[in-house]
């Protein structure tokens, strides 16, 4: 197996400056301001820094040969460690932790389906998505690992240098200590660059939350096996790939600070291309279509006015859903099941393990509309209600939805730009990968990630959509509940086009 810390071995960083004189805020600036242009930096090498690229796809596919896992489809009786509560039907793990798989039932009574029941996976413990940067040689690197989840379609995917729920890190299973989480639950010894509560998915989840960090380190590091530092530039290379770079690590990469990189992200004047409108978006130095704080308005608008009432139920109680052996489906044969699997996986904390997971039963599409306005590319944003949102709703793509869902449901209740995602001409497409979502949970669980660039006189005039900047996005997710998993790791991949060569 190739070893990365072998062809790149780590290199000593030198002892950060003091700070010079001043303000509190002009020192804050200074510094979010050189952290943006480390970001850049890291952004402009694609392939050199500590690990070529060609070596890390030798190590990447030796090291998935060697570990990979083994997952198997099993009865939902032979759920070894878990509970099934004799009258809800509710499945818990025996240890109380980790999640349960509970029944919800849903009302929305002004939306297109204004009630139906479902199951939901309950995980109120908080978990960690961390990854550690460090500089080498001037240049900043990510500690990426390459993990194995159950639900992933090949098995091995690039995920942050930690991610891990509470029940995994504080040892509930038993299993072997999570490697450097110590960086990320004392974090004042080092520089914390990202550090805040974000959701994930609100139709299969109850109000579940991650925290999303980024923290510098300057001294030494140990590579462990199963890690590999990478720049930020090759990372967005490598998330043009399909099924390579998991969601875990696609969330923490969107709340990275992209603005403020001065010279170099600059963009020539009366350079018209398509980079030079994702650079102005992602610097915020040109205005958004809607100020922000109309932006803020709406969302809080959208969230007051939008009743959802949900309550829990037991999960033998649903309506519409039935249960055999090996699944509780729908009766239509839509949507997602809940299945069980057996896990073999030798590089995780704990070897084997059986769970219940959620599998959809057809992949969906994840996409962004966007045009420049005055230069300044936008994407379309969609306040979205779900049923497992803390706080009724947040700001999703364009389009987010399995299009086979629909086939049984009201006209009203299809997406309305889905057409303009899906009839979209080749050469306005500017990002289209299939990528996974959480593996941990959801098995095989793949998306078309897309991103459609429409003609700057598009109109499109809805009360739940807006047109919002690289930058006003990223100025969200410094704050925890407004832009939702999907739409963070779109943000990740319109980031990813930035160091693209200029295309038009």
């Amino acid at each position: 197996m190739t070893d990365l810390s072998a062809v790149s071995p780590p290199l000593s960083s030198s002892t950060p400056s003091p700070p010079a004189s001043g303000s509190a805020s002009s020192v804050s600036s200074k510094r979010e301001g050189s952290t943006a242009a480390k970001i850049a930096e890291s952004v402009r090498v694609r392939d050199g820094g500590l690990t070529q690229l060609a070596d890390f796809h030798r190590w990447y596919d030796d090291y998935s040969r060697e570990s990979a896992a083994r997952v198997r489809r099993i009865a939902l009786h032979d759920l070894v460690g878990w509970h099934e509560d004799p009258v809800t039907g509710d499945l818990r793990h025996r240890s109380g932790k980790f999640f349960s798989v509970e029944g919800l039932d849903v009302r929305i009574p002004d939306g297109p389906v204004p009630h139906w029941t479902q199951p939901i996976i309950n995980q109120p413990e908080l978990g960690i998505l961390g990854v550690l940067v460090k500089e080498f040689d001037g240049v900043l690197h990510c500690l990426m690992q390459a993990k194995t989840e159950p639900g992933n379609i090949n098995g091995f995917q690039l995920s942050p240098t930690v991610q891990a729920t509470r029940s995994n890190y504080t040892r509930v299973h038993d299993g072997r200590s999570v490697p450097y989480l110590d960086y990320f639950q004392e974090p004042t010894r080092h520089r914390i660059i990202t550090d805040v509560r974000q959701s994930e998915q609100g139709s299969w989840f109850y109000q579940k939350r991650n925290r999303n960090m980024v923290v510098e380190v300057t001294e030494d590091i140990e590579v462990l096996e199963g890690f590999c530092w990478l720049t930020i530039g090759q990372l967005h290379q490598l998330l043009a790939l399909d099924e390579v770079v998991n969601m875990d690590a696609r969330t923490v990469l969107s709340c990275l600070p992209f603005s403020g990189a001065g010279p170099l992200m600059a963009v020539a004047p009366g350079d018209d291309s398509f980079r030079a409108s994702l650079l102005r978006s992602c610097q915020g130095s040109d205005g958004g279509a809607v100020p922000t704080d109309q932006v803020l308005r709406w969302i809080t608008d959208v969230r007051s006015r939008s009743e959802v009432i949900t309550a829990k139920m037991p999960l033998n109680a649903l309506e519409h859903w039935k249960r055999d052996e090996f699944a509780i489906a729908h009766e239509t044969g839509r949507f997602f099941e809940l299945i069980a699997v057996d896990v073999q996986a030798g590089s995780r904390e704990v070897r084997q393990w059986t769970q219940p997971m959620i599998r959809p039963t057809a992949p969906g599409i994840v996409a962004f509309l966007v045009k420049r306005i005055d230069g300044v590319l936008h994407a379309l944003v969609h306040a979205l209600v779900e049923p497992g949102c803390l706080d009724v709703a947040e700001l999703s793509p364009t389009v987010q939805c399995t299009p086979e869902n629909f086939a049984h449901l009201p006209p009203a209740a299809l997406p309305p730009l889905l057409g303009e995602v899906v009839g979209a001409r080749p050469e306005r497409i500017r990002f289209d990968v299939t990528l996974s979502e959480e593996g941990g949970r959801f098995f095989h669980a793949s998306n078309r990630y897309t991103i459609v660039e429409v003609d700057e006189d598009a109109e499109f005039d809805h009360p739940e959509y807006r047109w919002l900047t690289v930058h006003q996005l990223v100025d969200l997710l410094r704050h925890s509940h407004y832009v939702n998993i999907q739409a963070r790791s779109l943000v990740a991949c319109l980031h990813s086009l930035s160091g693209r060569p200029s295309d038009g």
